[in-house]
């Protein structure tokens, strides 16, 4: 936990513009999860992507947790009245189940919640994994050559990416016929602010070493800054500013929680 907020903070949120907090230190987020609960079928959980990846109902070794944390995620939209979700686009199913939620608990109780809006950003939202360009990269990939990982090193990042699945034959083009070569194309694109088409034109004539080598070294370029203020931030001082997130929120999440409570006809 502590690690990915200092992740957050090294790539630029300002927690003065933007409040950054640990979701279990706000209790409201799982009360509003339990009243939700109560309005969601279970046949919208099973079609969730995640619990169907890990095997649905057919795995007796799933557990409740997986199979309800959508709903979770839905409370923690909803509770503060969010309008636009930017998500990637194997989230976008849990978005949409929160809209469902939210329109679902006004028609019953009356308008309570703000129906939040969806927003994918297209370019470089999706990025293939380096072992395998039929699948997304990802932290849970069993192997690490799978993904570049933000606080790899140096070396680390070179020997990813020397061993990136190429396609067959050996010249830059960027085309859906060499899908190794053009994941690895909109990494470059995406790190280094150049256009595929300008990169492709930058390495004609050359091998997929060559280009291999350099996109390396753009990453490594990219991410050491980002490294520098990661490495500068001390842990006392990123768990002040989560404490302060959780009580500047608290407040919010306390406000809505208690109207919701009202709705449904709950003591207050």
């Amino acid at each position: 936990t502590l690690e990915i907020a200092k992740i957050y903070l090294a790539a630029g949120i300002d927690p003065k513009k933007s409040t950054i907090f640990i979701q279990s230190q706000v209790s409201e987020h799982s009360e509003l999860a339990w009243i939700l609960n109560t309005i969601t079928g279970m046949s919208e959980l099973r079609k969730m992507t995640q619990f169907k990846d890990k095997g649905g109902d057919a795995n007796e070794n799933v557990g409740v947790g997986l199979f309800d944390y959508p709903v979770l995620m839905a409370a923690d939209i909803l509770l503060y009245d969010t309008e636009v979700v930017p998500v990637g686009e194997d989230q976008k199913q849990h978005v949409e189940l929160a809209r469902d939620l939210a329109k679902r608990f006004n028609h019953k109780f009356g308008e309570t919640f703000i129906v939040p809006k969806v927003f994918i950003r297209e370019e470089g939202m999706r990025v293939m994994g380096l072992d395998n360009p039929e699948k997304k990269m990802s932290k849970s990939a069993e192997s690490a050559y799978n993904r570049i990982e933000l606080l790899d090193d140096a070396e680390t990042i070179r020997k990813k990416i020397k061993k990136a699945v190429t396609d067959s034959g050996s010249e830059i083009e960027y085309s859906d016929g060499k899908p190794a070569l053009k994941n690895l194309i909109n990494i470059y694109a995406s790190f280094s602010g150049k256009t595929a088409k300008e990169i492709v034109g930058m390495y004609k004539g050359k091998g997929y070493g060559d280009f291999k080598a350099e996109l390396a070294e753009v990453v490594i370029g990219f991410l050491e800054p980002f490294q520098q203020r990661f490495n500068a931030l001390s842990d006392e001082e990123v768990l002040g500013i989560l404490r302060d997130g959780a009580e500047k929120v608290g407040g919010v999440a306390w406000k809505k929680l208690h109207q919701v409570k009202e709705k449904v006809g709950f003591i207050v």
